[in-house]
């Protein structure tokens, strides 16, 4: 069965990086041993100006994916229109409610990250950021484990996390760091500001630099010494203890 969250073949794949839909792409997978004509040249040129991720692949990758012909080329596209972090900070600007946003530092898992935009759009948040790198991005299999929630609350796809808490901060925002050996329980935490929770990674957590950045490191106390909580379970608690804080 044929992948269908992929563009392949040079023409293709340069058309697509030429239209509208270029901010939908994902990620492009180029043969490693590829012959750089001027077509290709231009393919990486337009996706380095559009700080879309390249990864360089034996062919016989590339083969695995589609049994078409590729031409050492396939870009991976996103079901969605990503959102732009301004336009969803000049659309809650006038909320008279604390506004909530999730941002996803790591999550690997597109089950996890699918999970995560349902809940955040059933609690009510107004965007889910995500990194362009090293982490699940959105496909078909994200948007079936959404439930369609993908289409229904804006995500937003930063190149780098901690200027997007820097301007998250800049418009009132307290940013909140998930961790197990966190500061402070999150139910002992007022969240009566506008609110960012930040969820690491199924295996590493938040990254240093980006914990460092948050105003507060929160844990969700559990019972015995296996403090291991899947991600997407752990942001629908602290996701609806904010709620429950609004008096919802």
């Amino acid at each position: 069965m044929e992948n269908s969250d992929i563009v392949y073949g040079r023409n293709a794949v340069e058309g697509i990086l030429n239209s509208d839909r270029a901010t939908r792409i994902n990620k492009i997978l180029i043969s490693q041993n590829i012959k750089k004509d001027n077509k290709v040249s231009n393919i990486i040129k337009l996706a380095i100006d559009n700080k879309i991720p390249i990864q360089y692949v034996p062919k016989e990758r590339l083969s695995t994916i589609t049994t078409q012909v590729h031409q050492g080329v396939i870009a991976y596209i996103s079901p969605i229109q990503y959102a732009d972090l301004d336009d969803v900070l000049e659309n809650i600007k006038d909320k008279e409610e604390n506004s909530l946003i999730i941002m996803l530092d790591g999550v690997q898992d597109p089950h996890n990250l699918g999970a995560i935009i349902r809940t955040a759009k059933c609690a009510g948040a107004d965007a889910v950021i995500i990194p362009k790198r090293n982490a699940s991005l959105v496909t078909s299999t994200v948007e079936k484990c959404s439930a369609g929630a993908v289409s229904l609350i804006p995500i937003v796809q930063v190149t780098n996390l901690n200027n997007a808490i820097d301007l998250l901060k800049e418009h009132g925002f307290w940013a909140y760091a998930a961790e197990a050996d966190g500061a402070e329980s999150y139910t002992s935490v007022k969240y009566n500001t506008n609110t960012l929770f930040v969820m690491g990674g199924e295996n590493q957590g938040v990254s240093k630099l980006t914990k460092e950045k948050c105003d507060l490191n929160i844990k969700i106390n559990m019972k015995g010494d296996f403090n291991s909580l899947n991600v997407s379970n752990a942001a629908s608690i602290l996701m609806f203890e904010f709620l429950r804080q609004q008096g919802v």
